[in-house]
């Protein structure tokens, strides 16, 4: 079973890219982030010609998340559903093949100590929340996700440049610490404990040719689902091309 997690970065404006790569990497999950649009203009008919049933969780111009699956997802949960007055359409859960399924998108955080950056830090703490009232670390859960945080120094391209930038805080990569408490290991640091490289690099200053970027989308998983994993990658071509996203889709597999 291969689950990949992709923020897109404009579902409509990407369609094509998004289509082209459903075909060819064949995922049987897709996890998508920052569609840009409302559940009404998403583009079903193009993902269903492609072969995927999709869960929509939109937001007009910002956030947005999806569930794309072979299988139709059940039990389909937009947001944290936890009595809090949250506009953002940030969380999507879902159940394919016997596998809860997350894809989140997780605030930005703007400039440090900024309200953006607080409201980040309380999504984190509403998140981990969420995963004690609705699981148990024994649960087969995959969360995939454009997680703003780069959990580790070799997750970024330059420490003493990034140290104490949104991103890459104490405050953030200990939140991020305390959703993954929960018991999620990270797929890929799982299988390369050693190897950097990165999933999202700014459009400017030919960031992307000089590989200036950082590990910010992450695909955990549950205890039980840890034997399973055999691969985890970035798909680094996918960012190249004419008008790609920002971020590379980041896939795992699970073997049966």
């Amino acid at each position: 079973m291969r689950i990949a997690t992709w923020n897109v970065n404009s579902v409509r404006a990407r369609q094509q890219r998004l289509v082209n790569w459903l075909k060819s990497a064949q995922p049987d999950v897709l996890c998508l982030q920052e569609l840009k649009c409302t559940d009404a203009d998403f583009p079903f008919d193009a993902v269903k010609e492609a072969g995927y049933f999709a869960a929509v969780h939109g937001q007009k111009t910002y956030n947005g998340v999806a569930i794309l699956a072979k299988t139709e997802p059940t039990d389909v949960i937009r947001g944290l559903s936890d009595g809090v007055d949250d506009t953002h359409a940030r969380f999507i859960s879902a159940t394919v093949n016997g596998i809860r399924v997350v894809s989140a998108y997780a605030p930005n955080g703007q400039q440090v100590d900024s309200p953006a950056y607080v409201y980040k830090l309380e999504w984190y703490r509403r998140l981990r929340n969420y995963l004690d009232t609705r699981h148990k670390p024994d649960d087969r859960v995959v969360m995939g996700g454009d997680w703003n945080i780069a959990p580790e120094p070799i997750d970024v391209y330059d420490v003493a440049q990034w140290e104490g930038q949104t991103l890459f805080t104490l405050k953030e990569r200990d939140a991020l610490q305390q959703v993954c408490a929960f018991g999620l290991t990270d797929a890929f640091r799982k299988l390369h404990p050693d190897v950097q490289k990165f999933s999202w690099w700014d459009y400017r200053m030919l960031m992307f040719p000089k590989n200036k970027g950082v590990r910010i989308d992450h695909l955990f998983l549950t205890a039980p689902l840890v034997p399973r994993l055999t691969a985890c990658d970035v798909d680094r071509e996918e960012r190249k091309g004419q008008q790609p996203s920002d971020h590379a889709p980041v896939w795992l597999e699970l073997k049966d």
